[in-house]
């Protein structure tokens, strides 16, 4: 009915299925990745320091705002995986229709509370004076963009939601293109300042939106929804918040330990938040294989419970987590080597004045990068709790996380300055670990207990 566009994850080896539809998403969030590290050497090299560590000083506050509407779209993927592992596609098609209109609701209503709300955030915040102007221009328009955030990420959830993840990898290509070319052209050809970059990721992300909406209406006759199917019906919305909310929320507790932490680390000075701005770009960049490997575990374990299969959930679950064991290595040994000079692309280390903050990046990484099986795990496990139907639990492993960062930002950093917040995210991985490992164990167990008594 969808042609080979789509592709069916309940039969065939996990590691091969998984492999080849996380390849293509890896590739996809590089380009995310990329796009938005262009952003962040161009402020850095051609605007200046006190402009990067303004834009860095929101990387907090965008996670916990962005990240709930990347949540909430990946979580209203889930019933529609679900439908399509159980070859249910009218009730996929409405779906996919209470998708369009709740993610409507939604758009609207963040759009213009964050927006009202942002410079108070700032300053509640305690962003420094010194960038505070270069923040708020920053993020009030990444903010302005949230409905085309939504347009894409609904869209492509969708879409991988039926197993297609070279689709969107297609679009953001096109994107992130598009991205790095408006960003010379505000700089250095308009003379813009970091408004500049956040129009050029807000126009480019849009683009890539209505990409997606193009070819789906072309193209998926499985999504083609019919007149009486666009009705908002109350089980489908419900089902929808169910697994959307508290998967934005989960990014946005998580998100409010990220908040704290960075108040924290802007009491330590700009030279702080630009040195742990460079390294977060660094560490984004190689964290994105751990977000491909959990987006991925997400549709596989929602097509396979769909069709009744638990135990095929668990094989590909330690088949994706042995693959996040073996990256890990790798990365760490590459980031503990060459990690200040992947931190100097962001800034210029002729500078004298910038070798500290070159070494605290280094620093950083060293540290994230000694933790990043913990992170393999967290994003493994918790999507593929979420795949499964449970999503109000992710709720749970988010607020261990933001315990953990709010410990270090209120008590360790105050103690021990920039060293305490290296630790932050290592620890934040091992507490969600802790619950999400006992967590999946008791929801495979009752998911085995209905499909027996079905």
């Amino acid at each position: 009915m969808a042609g080979n566009l789509t592709k069916d994850m309940t039969v065939g080896h996990p590691r091969k299925i998984i492999l080849s539809f996380g390849v293509p998403l890896l590739l996809g969030m590089l380009f995310q990745q990329f796009y938005s590290m262009v952003d962040t050497i161009i402020v850095g090299r051609f605007l200046g320091v006190d402009e990067l560590a303004g834009v860095g000083s929101t990387g907090a506050i965008n996670f916990m705002v962005i990240g709930f509407c990347m949540g909430v779209c990946n979580g209203f993927a889930i019933p529609i995986s679900q439908c399509f592992g159980a070859k249910d596609y009218k009730n996929l098609r409405k779906y996919v229709a209470n998708c369009v209109w709740l993610s409507i609701f939604f758009a609207v209503i963040m759009t213009v509370g964050v927006s009202v709300f942002c410079k108070d955030i700032l300053k509640l915040m305690d962003t420094p004076s010194d960038i505070f102007d270069y923040a708020y221009d920053y993020i009030f328009i990444i903010f302005l963009g949230i409905p085309v955030t939504f347009l894409y990420n609904i869209l492509s959830g969708i879409i991988r939601a039926l197993g297609d993840s070279k689709l969107p990898l297609v679009f953001l290509v096109v994107s992130s293109l598009l991205n790095i070319i408006l960003d010379f052209v505000t700089i250095l050809w308009l003379g813009m300042g970091v408004d500049g970059p956040a129009w050029a990721t807000v126009i480019s992300q849009g683009v890539s939106g209505i990409l997606c909406l193009i070819y789906m209406i072309k193209k998926y006759e499985i999504l083609r929804v019919r007149k009486d199917e666009w009705r908002l019906e109350r089980h489908h919305a419900v089902m929808l918040c169910r697994m959307g909310i508290p998967m934005g929320l989960q990014y946005s507790i998580t998100a409010i330990g990220s908040v704290i932490l960075q108040t924290a680390v802007n009491s330590l000075g700009s030279s702080a938040v630009a040195a742990v701005t460079a390294a977060n770009k660094v560490s984004m960049f190689f964290c994105c294989p751990f977000d491909a490997m959990g987006s991925t575990m997400a549709t596989y374990a929602g097509q396979n419970i769909g069709a009744g299969k638990p135990d095929r959930v668990t094989k590909g679950m330690l088949s994706c987590s042995a693959m996040g064991l073996i990256y890990s290595v790798a990365a760490c040994i590459i980031l503990v080597i060459f990690g200040e000079q992947l931190s100097s692309i962001f800034i210029d280390k002729s500078e004298a004045s910038n070798a500290g903050i070159l070494h605290d990046a280094w620093l950083m990484l060293v540290w994230l990068s000694a933790f990043f099986f913990p992170l393999a795990l967290v994003n493994i496990i918790r999507f593929t709790i979420q795949g499964l139907g449970y999503s109000e639990l992710a709720i749970l492993a988010g607020v261990c996380e933001m315990i953990a960062r709010a410990l270090v930002g209120f008590v360790f950093v105050p103690m021990w300055g920039y060293i305490a917040v290296c630790t932050a995210s290592p620890l934040a991985w091992i507490f969600a670990d802790i619950f999400l490992i006992i967590a999946y164990i008791y929801v495979i167990k009752r998911v085995k207990r209905k499909l027996l008594a079905a």
